[in-house]
């Protein structure tokens, strides 16, 4: 996947919270775009705790762009 892919999905207007699936089976989900940052090789993707504000993340997650599968929207249809 490319970073221009990525960032595309952070600037859609409004924003459409979407899943990272990675090639070893892991899914993220990026639910605010404020908690998602695009580097030339890898996605860091700020993790809430569960019953947390989203907004505040609690750890991050490094997502190599070349193991991105595919992209989906929370509602499930495919973005990418």
């Amino acid at each position: 996947m490319r970073p221009d892919d990525i960032r595309r999905l952070l600037r859609t207007q409004p924003f459409q919270p979407f899943r990272i699936h990675l090639s070893d089976g892991k899914a993220f989900d990026v639910r605010h775009p404020e908690l998602a940052m695009v580097g030339r090789s890898i996605v860091a993707i700020g993790v809430p705790s569960s019953g947390e504000d989203e907004l505040v993340f609690d750890h991050l997650v490094h997502c190599a762009l070349i193991h991105i599968t595919r992209t989906e929207l929370i509602d499930g249809i495919p973005s990418v």
